[in-house]
């Protein structure tokens, strides 16, 4: 882990993170990390692309361009296989 050392803080900023981190149960400095990185994980979550649609809806519309796809579901008594694992 790595240290970070803030100068300059504003005494009104300092007592209202006094406060915040009393009402959160933690310490000043482990309410800053809190803050940071709920801010830094908001902005990723906010730059992440979001996908126009899913994975599911793609592929239904991707094969209904080609009229859809026709399975030969196998009978159920051909997908049953036993392994004998005594020998």
């Amino acid at each position: 882990m790595s240290t970070m050392t803030i100068r300059n803080i504003d005494d009104d900023l300092k007592s209202r993170l006094r406060v915040r981190a009393a009402e959160n149960g933690r310490s000043m400095e482990a309410e800053v990390r809190q803050i940071l990185k709920t801010a830094l994980d908001r902005d990723q979550a906010e730059n992440r692309p979001v996908p126009e649609k899913g994975l599911g809806t793609w592929i239904h519309e991707h094969f209904a361009e080609i009229g859809g796809v026709e399975l030969d579901i196998p009978k159920r008594s051909e997908l049953t296989r036993y392994v004998d694992f005594s020998e």
